[in-house]
């Protein structure tokens, strides 16, 4: 069962203040904010706009060509992905909820990166085997239980140099210390941040932003 909160990792005063020097959101994305956290569950599940003005910034720099996204949710970061493309990029994002599709199509519409976004609906066990793609950038936000499934499968398709960034690795602090042996999701996301950091194939980083973002680089 998803959790329905995100323990405040850092002061608010601190996070409002990074907010208030960060570039605004955009006003498709503010929208897309605002109907997620009013309309549709678990609304923290969303990106937003700390988190998001940083995956954008690592796609602006990266210029992908080909992005790979396991975990839709409202479409929030993959617009931000997809803003940084390069020439005939693609983004591909996975979601098993088709329920969500509607708000998806709809913002990736409005957004203007709809020709950019191919989106998939479905499990991305299932679905990722039979892209054909090699892939500059993975970002992995689905069930925590599979993070290393994903990881195992997404590797071999993503490119020398390529980043595979993981969100939610903090966990609202779940993974420091003593954990239960009932809290799979903490064990999950625990045993995937010694996974990444014993992969002698990477070099990465986990970045303490909102609810923490693993990022390794394919060596």
């Amino acid at each position: 069962m998803l959790k329905t909160t995100i323990m405040k990792l850092l002061a608010e005063e601190i996070e409002d203040y990074s907010a208030m020097f960060s570039t605004p959101e955009t006003a498709v994305l503010a929208e897309l904010n605002r109907e997620t956290h009013l309309h549709i569950m678990v609304p923290q599940m969303l990106s937003g706009h700390i988190q998001g003005n940083f995956l954008k910034i690592m796609s602006f720099m990266l210029k992908p060509k080909r992005v790979l996204e396991i975990g839709t949710f409202t479409g929030y970061s993959a617009i931000c992905f997809a803003s940084g493309l390069a020439e005939n990029g693609l983004v591909h994002t996975i979601d098993i909820n088709a329920e969500l599709e509607d708000i998806c199509t709809k913002y990736f519409k409005k957004s203007g990166f709809e020709d950019q976004i191919k989106h998939h609906i479905g499990n991305a066990l299932d679905i990722v085997p039979s892209l054909d793609e090699t892939f500059d950038l993975v970002f992995i936000d689905a069930d925590k239980i599979n993070y290393a499934n994903y990881y195992d499968m997404v590797f071999d398709k993503v490119r020398k140099g390529g980043f595979i960034i993981a969100d939610n690795v903090l966990w609202s602090g779940k993974v420091i210390g003593e954990i239960k042996k009932t809290d799979k999701d903490s064990l999950a996301l625990h045993a995937y941040n010694k996974k990444i950091s014993e992969d002698k194939r990477v070099e990465n980083f986990l970045v303490p932003i909102r609810d923490g973002l693993m990022v390794a680089r394919k060596l």
